[in-house]
């Protein structure tokens, strides 16, 4: 199937998800925060949750890729594998000992084993076990036993943000915060080294680390068609990445205009999509604590430039039905009170998956809203999230779409 993904509702046929590994097991009290938790999972019981998520997405007819094969594939291939050390041992990051040890270390292992140390991470303890020969090194005698010479990646679960599929190209993305930012290597690995996403015609919008601190992240980037994105320019995504973004989308693509709303840069309102997701043509979910942004509306100036239109805050719903070509849109955001409204959005109630036009997942846990969009004419496959939930993403957060159908 040839990548592409030219609406949020298309029918979903190739989806990249990860299946929560050994790297959740390195969360606890003391470190959770750091890497951009707020509890820790029951391993298992996440991991069945997860499981009956991907079999659900299989019934409704979708591939499902695993990241952790992806990159495990990738990391067979000598040049990705040579990508990956090198980028990730540096004698800035871990000094020259480690930096050496650990790049001829890596060079040992399979595809596999090496895919699993740059997701599940290495404690210095479990460094000293490898038996690799002396170290003479001021950062590793300055280092506990519990201390991580490679750092797990938990965020992994959330495929959204890394890497983001936009009409005929992928923007592997620059991540805004440090616990996530090795994540991309990890990504540019898998996107310019495997030969199922080497066709000329696959358009990179964000190639990895290059954007630096101009960063775009997946969970603000919504897919609305007709020629239109919506980004959330939010806790995560800056603007000036959204501008950056925008003009490689203009240059070569079918976009035509860039939707960017002003979000609130608060951690309840992280990404666009765990406040407002789409579930058909010119329907929308969204939490009432968003209310209203200021939008802009960025387009082509025609000499490789963008031009920037600012709207107020009430015209927002009507600025996203003009960029769709319609008259309005429709908005559904369940009737509760505010206290009930903030507990359903923490647990994800506003960010659903579309796997088809009016038919979406949802965590079965939030269930005003999904009984909500049920009497509205959605139709909601419901996932359990209990565990999964823990790590503030829902079923669109631990998704990346690689193929929808037209619609």
């Amino acid at each position: 199937m040839q990548p592409s993904v030219t609406s949020e509702i298309g029918r979903l046929r190739q989806v990249i998800i990860h299946r929560p590994g050994r790297e959740m097991l390195r969360l606890t009290p003391s470190n959770m925060e750091h890497l951009l938790f707020d509890d820790m999972l029951w391993l298992e019981h996440a991991q069945a949750e997860h499981d009956d998520f991907a079999n659900s997405l299989r019934t409704q007819g979708t591939e499902v890729l695993y990241f952790q094969d992806l990159l495990a594939e990738a990391m067979d291939i000598p040049a990705a594998r040579q990508h990956v050390l090198t980028s990730v041992f540096t004698e800035e990051s871990h000094g020259v000992a480690i930096a050496e040890a650990m790049r001829a270390y890596g060079e040992s292992l399979t595809g596999a084993q090496l895919a699993e140390l740059m997701v599940a991470g290495l404690t210095k303890e479990e460094f000293a076990e490898l038996k690799l020969g002396p170290i003479s090194s001021v950062i590793y005698d300055a280092m506990g036993p519990t201390s991580f010479i490679v750092a797990p990646l938990p965020n992994h679960l959330f495929t959204r943000d890394t890497s983001c599929w936009v009409y005929d190209g992928v923007a592997i993305n620059s991540m805004r915060k440090e616990a996530r930012r090795r994540e991309t290597i990890n990504y540019e690995a898998i996107y310019n080294y495997l030969p199922r996403f080497q066709d000329p015609s696959i358009k990179k919008w964000c190639n990895g680390n290059e954007a630096g601190p101009a960063t775009v992240e997946g969970g603000d980037v919504l897919v609305i068609g007709n020629g239109s994105v919506l980004v959330g320019m939010s806790e995560r995504t800056t603007p000036a990445g959204v501008e950056r973004m925008a003009r490689r989308l203009f240059g070569n693509s079918e976009v035509k205009q860039v939707i960017a709303l002003d979000m609130a840069k608060e951690r309840a309102q992280m990404h666009l999509d765990t406040v407002m997701t789409q579930a058909d043509y010119g329907v929308f979910t969204k939490y009432a604590g968003m209310g209203m942004v200021e939008s802009m509306t960025l387009t082509s100036d025609g000499e490789g430039g963008i031009k920037v239109a600012a709207h107020d805050p009430q015209d927002m719903h009507k600025v996203i039905a003009h960029a769709l070509g319609l008259d309005d849109i429709k908005v559904l955001t369940p009737p509760m009170d505010a206290l009930a409204a903030e507990r359903e959005q923490w647990n994800d109630g506003s960010n659903v998956l579309a796997g088809a036009p009016g038919v979406v997942y949802a965590y079965e846990r939030n269930i005003t809203t999904n009984d909500f969009l049920t009497e509205n004419g959605i139709t909601v496959i419901t996932v359990p999230g209990d565990e999964l939930g823990r790590g503030r993403g829902g079923p669109r957060c631990m998704s990346c779409p690689v193929v929808r159908e037209a619609v």
